[in-house]
């Protein structure tokens, strides 16, 4: 018997439980890879900027090529790219454990692995993304993504603390070659689904200019780019925490290494809560968007006074999951509210968006953080995105021509999707 409460209805479907049981698996093992690559660069370079240039080069194709993963995502079928990206993921960790095994002293390989994973990820990830969406109904799409944020919370806690476990006895490799093998579990996943139960999305025709196609509909598509702002403002300064949290602790509170780890943790577990508050809601709506942009928000600006890792870490909890239910709630609107033959460029627009983010975010709060002072740094963000939320509304009231307060409404299609 599976999970008859709504918070849990995506699991009522054989192919998406398949599918959730994978994507725990993989996340875990990308997860341990993750530490696994970022030790290797350390001891490499012993430069924590050597770190960072890896993470721009896995950013940087999504960035120049993800339109074109795009429109491949809706005019080919999903399963055999999704099964083709996962093949070429297992290849890139295979060659990792390679290098960590035969102790080459170079970073440049490394680079190059993370540079062709970011192609993978540009060129694959919205079929992903657009497959994800074929293994559920339509009405239960934004219950499936919300415990996909679940589980990638969950996953992550895993594979970083199975990677920490492992690593002495592994080494690095180990946890290379684990990672490649558990995108075979996707695949295996995926082999074993059940055809007659996918919900397969209606496809793009070939054609000339598809890529200019799903740039023209997100320029003209107004409320679609009132969002992505939104979404980009909260991803810069409102969600980059890694960067935050730790120049506080090694700045204001004063709690090194041990705070940073145990705010680290608080924000895991809050990520976890915000996927169990985005699964209980029947619907994803626009107005849980700015509401939750709001309050996160005043809390990112409060968290720049607390005087305690304690103090600071309890405002931790309602931000970490605020700002998964706000990922969340963007990706189910952007996606159902968006025609299926362009779900994947829209797919791919969101995944621009979140790595230009991130690549604008960091080094922005980085320098904040070292020129102002953390505190100021996290108050500056929480405005910002205070300042957008309410920016956001208004934009969306003057485009429906209603006031303030039915602009929270807006699109009344979005309220019962």
């Amino acid at each position: 018997m599976f999970p008859s409460s709504s918070t849990f209805r995506a699991l009522r479907h054989h192919n998406y439980r398949l599918w959730a049981g994978a994507d725990i698996v993989s996340v875990t093992g990308t997860w341990m890879q993750v530490l696994g690559v970022n030790w290797l660069i350390l001891t490499l370079t012993g430069s924590a900027t050597s770190v960072g240039l890896s993470l721009v080069m896995q950013a940087l194709p999504t960035l120049l090529l993800g339109m074109w993963g795009g429109a491949l995502a809706d005019r080919l079928p999903s399963r055999p790219v999704v099964v083709a990206a996962q093949i070429a993921q297992a290849a890139l960790a295979a060659v990792l454990a390679v290098i960590a095994f035969s102790d080459v002293r170079s970073v440049l390989p490394i680079y190059a692995v993370a540079l062709a994973g970011g192609v993978v990820n540009a060129l694959g990830g919205p079929a992903l993304g657009r497959f994800g969406a074929e293994v559920v109904p339509p009405a239960d799409l934004p219950n499936a993504m919300a415990l996909g944020s679940i589980l990638n919370s969950a996953g992550r806690i895993l594979g970083m603390s199975l990677a920490g476990a492992l690593l002495p006895f592994t080494g690095m490799g180990g946890l290379f070659v684990i990672n490649a093998a558990s995108f075979f579990v996707v695949i295996a996943a995926v082999a074993a689904m059940r055809r007659a139960e996918f919900h397969v999305l209606a496809a793009a025709g070939r054609q000339p200019g598809a890529v200019l196609d799903g740039l023209r509909y997100v320029l003209r598509t107004p409320w679609l780019l009132a969002v992505l702002a939104l979404w980009f403002v909260s991803g810069s300064v409102g969600r980059n925490y890694q960067v935050t949290m730790a120049a506080m602790s090694a700045g204001p509170l004063e709690s090194g290494a041990a705070g940073y780890g145990l705010l680290s943790t608080v924000f895991a577990v809050g990520t976890v809560l915000g996927g169990f508050l985005a699964a209980t809601r029947p619907h994803l709506t626009l107005r849980l968007l700015l509401i939750t942009t709001f309050v996160t928000g005043v809390a990112q600006a409060l968290s720049g006074l607390m005087p305690s890792v304690w103090t600071f870490a309890a405002l931790m909890l309602p931000i970490a999951a605020g700002a998964v239910a706000l990922d969340t709630t963007v990706s189910a609107r952007a996606q159902l509210d968006s025609p299926e033959d362009m779900r994947g460029r829209v797919i791919a627009a969101l995944s621009i968006v979140s790595a230009g983010a991130g690549a604008v975010g960091g080094p922005l709060l980085g320098r904040l953080s070292d020129t102002l002072g953390p505190r100021i740094a996290l108050e500056v963000g929480g405005v910002s995105c205070v300042a957008a939320a309410l920016l956001t509304a208004v934009a969306l009231a003057r485009l429906s021509g209603r006031t303030f307060r039915q602009a929270v409404r807006l699109r009344p299609s979005l309220e019962n999707a």
